[in-house]
């Protein structure tokens, strides 16, 4: 049987969740972070969330998300997770599971369904072969997972490959080369420092280069309430940055991004700037580092050259919606 949220099943789905889910390697559910990643969250609906019964028992749970605030959110829904008792695992019943979140999509009149890292639904997993150490965001679909060869043959489209990366902060040394390329910049009259309000400016200006407003959020955020983020200046003026610089409390080196304005491209500032991060991670006691960036992406090159290297590989995919 196929019926929507009800506060009654918390329990069971956590219980459920942490039998299945955490077989494709994501993190236990508590009640706590149930709340925290979907029941309080301003894009939780109850008509987006699906539960599969069987027997009186949960044996199935989908979740979606749908906000016009979003990125691509005024055409799109978020797929979230679709999570099967291993038993009962069957095209059939993937399938109901599946044509249950993407009608409740048309009828919000969304033109598709993605599965995307900019849901704001986080799920977090765990890093393969570490000590429990995790990553805070799934951004795709696990590719291997049963649910991923489920939607290819459903229509969705593979659009990019998202490694996942990881670093144990006590193997990483600031190389020579990034020594070399510092000191290149600086005779080009660059420098990649703490970010200090009483000494820099320019700061909107730099974020307002790059199409993301999460970075312009966190970023601009960060800067004005004084936590660390390590920029690049010229003339003590903002052309890039990376950060911000926050251990979180599971010893994880937490960072929005980091980016080089158009203008000031070509100096060796992405490298130098990923390498300060690290470092500054590192001087505060941070535990290790996580990541993901397109497959496709140079910046690859800079992480695995700091020891980071791909644990994981994540697919988005998209779905036209048929009206």
């Amino acid at each position: 049987m196929l019926t929507t949220w009800d506060h009654r099943y918390t329990e069971a789905v956590i219980e459920f969740w942490n039998t299945e889910a955490v077989k494709d390697g994501y993190k236990e559910l508590t009640p706590e972070s149930l709340d925290r990643i979907f029941l309080s969250s301003p894009y939780f609906d109850p008509e987006n969330t699906f539960l599969w019964m069987d027997d009186g028992q949960v044996k199935g749970f989908t979740c979606g998300c749908t906000g016009d605030d979003l990125p691509l959110g005024q055409v799109a829904g978020y797929l979230t997770c679709i999570v099967i008792a291993e038993e009962l695992q069957s095209d059939e019943i993937y399938s109901e599971l599946l044509k249950a979140i993407e009608n409740r999509f048309r009828t919000l009149g969304k033109k598709q369904s993605e599965v995307l890292f900019f849901n704001p639904m986080m799920l977090p997993w765990y890093i393969p072969d570490t000590p429990k150490h995790e990553h805070n965001n799934a951004p795709g679909v696990p590719i291997g997972s049963r649910l991923h060869s489920f939607l290819a043959a459903q229509g969705y489209i593979e659009r990019a490959t998202e490694c996942a990366m990881y670093l144990d902060l006590s193997a990483f040394t600031y190389l020579d080369e990034m020594i070399a390329k510092e000191q290149k910049a600086a005779s080009e009259g660059y420098a990649v420092e703490l970010f200090d309000a009483a000494k820099h400016h320019g700061v909107a200006e730099m974020l307002q280069g790059f199409d993301n407003p999460l970075w312009q959020k966190e970023i601009t955020a960060s800067t004005e309430q004084g936590t660390p983020v390590v920029i690049a200046v010229r003339d003590d003026k903002a052309a890039g940055f990376a950060g911000p610089v926050i251990r979180q409390d599971n010893g994880r080196g937490y960072f929005a991004g980091i980016g080089v304005h158009p203008d000031h491209e070509g100096h060796g500032l992405g490298s130098v700037l990923f390498f300060k991060l690290c470092e500054a991670f590192k001087n505060i006691g941070t535990d290790y580092m996580s990541l993901y960036t397109g497959k496709d992406n140079p910046a690859l090159r800079i992480y695995e050259k700091a020891g980071f290297r791909t644990v994981k590989y994540f697919a988005v995919m998209r779905k036209e919606l048929s009206l």
